[in-house]
């Protein structure tokens, strides 16, 4: 539902901010920021906001363009904010077999939600360049598995699971959403979620970022991937 390639770099060195520099490193500044402290954030993002404000006091395309990505920016917040912040959060994924990645990203949307937890679930075009999408979980299994486990951890809440055949589903429909939970692979994909929502005049959603679950003996990511291609192996065995 909220897909993207891997963006920043929590280590990341940045350059000094100039009135010299191109739009374009500003844009890629912002992004790259995207991973780091609140705190690093707003001493930076100043910084930008004052160079971009010297480089520029028509609103061109791309000025336009930027400061829309600054305050798309700014609604990033991470960690995981306080229990039952929101009233209605939005997140979604493919969640197939699903496993203790999957349990933590469904765990901090559902903590963070007070009346409503929407998730949209993959299917269809969605699967189509996933790796052994042979062999993922009929949709309704995954659709049971994740509504099953959101009312085992919070009874009280109303749980809207649906499938998804585009990357953003109910995100950028249902008007009464407040927040969308990604992790920090997904994170352009929240971002493109705002950016919907404002073309139809929608509210922007909070942007929270839940950090991803590491395997201890590999280091690799808690992976679905990793789980069919087992699978895979195992059945060539036979």
């Amino acid at each position: 539902m909220i897909g993207g390639p891997p963006v920043g770099n929590p280590g990341a060195k940045f350059s000094p901010v100039s009135s010299r520099m191109s739009f374009a490193s500003i844009e890629t500044q912002i992004h790259t920021l995207s991973n780091n402290s609140n705190a690093q954030l707003t001493q930076t993002y100043q910084s930008l906001i004052a160079s971009f404000t010297n480089k520029s006091q028509s609103k061109s395309k791309k000025s336009v363009r930027i400061m829309a990505i600054m305050e798309d920016s700014a609604s990033i917040s991470s960690p995981i904010s306080s229990p039952n912040l929101y009233g209605a959060v939005v997140l979604g994924g493919t969640f197939d077999r699903l496993h203790d990645g999957h349990r933590l990203f469904l765990k901090a949307a559902a903590e963070i939600a007070s009346d409503r937890i929407v998730i949209g679930v993959c299917d269809g075009p969605m699967l189509t360049n996933k790796q052994y999408s042979d062999l993922i979980e009929p949709i309704e299994k995954r659709m049971q598995n994740v509504e099953d486990y959101i009312k085992s951890i919070k009874p009280e809440l109303i749980v809207q699971v649906e499938p998804i055949t585009d990357p953003y589903g109910p995100s950028i429909i249902d008007e009464k959403l407040d927040c969308i939970v990604v992790s920090k692979e997904t994170l352009p994909g929240g971002l493109s979620v705002n950016k919907k929502r404002a073309e139809r005049g929608l509210s922007q959603l909070k942007i929270e970022v839940v950090d991803l679950l590491w395997e201890e003996s590999s280091g690799d990511k808690l992976s679905s991937t990793a789980l069919r291609r087992l699978e895979a192996e195992k059945i060539k065995k036979i």
